[in-house]
């Protein structure tokens, strides 16, 4: 529920392509998106984003990119969980792609790029609420996964 309504800072995951093929750009809004990576200290991972910000429209997909490490000497997987700030905005960020919720291998001293391929919802420059919002942080924290181990879902349980 919180991943296709963005409760809780979450992202909305829900989207069809003819939706995303048919929306408008609002170029009158431009909105700075950060990019934050942390990692529990349950994992040995280096995990950063690859760039700190880029700067979006709503209407408009954008792609951005992570990168993690495995620096020690063994197979660590991984498996990421990610929140939006401000908590409000979750709603109208869609990911068209993620790494977030799937169990990422990661070979002894092996390094990957992970896209985040994403779009700010057309109807947030409608929200009276948005109105003032002109900074969005996507934040991803990587835990390491244990056998039988499930995370819960972001947001509110």
């Amino acid at each position: 529920f919180c991943q296709t309504t963005g409760l809780g800072g979450t992202t909305s995951t829900e989207h069809r392509s003819e939706q995303i093929e048919s929306m408008e750009p609002v170029r009158d809004r431009v909105i700075r998106v950060t990019f934050n990576a942390d990692v529990h200290s349950s994992i040995q991972w280096n995990f950063k984003p690859q760039q700190s910000e880029i700067y979006v429209v709503p209407g408009e997909t954008a792609l951005a990119f992570y990168k993690a490490k495995n620096p020690t000497d063994k197979p660590i997987i991984g498996i990421s969980t990610y929140n939006v700030v401000p908590f409000e905005a979750g709603q109208y960020f869609n990911k068209i792609q993620c790494f977030c919720f799937e169990e990422q291998r990661l070979n002894p001293q092996e390094e990957v790029d992970m896209p985040v391929f994403f779009y700010i919802d057309p109807e947030f420059a409608d929200d009276p609420k948005m109105a003032k919002v002109d900074l969005i942080t996507l934040s991803y924290t990587f835990f390491e996964a244990k056998e039988g181990q499930k995370l819960p879902l972001p947001g509110y349980q």
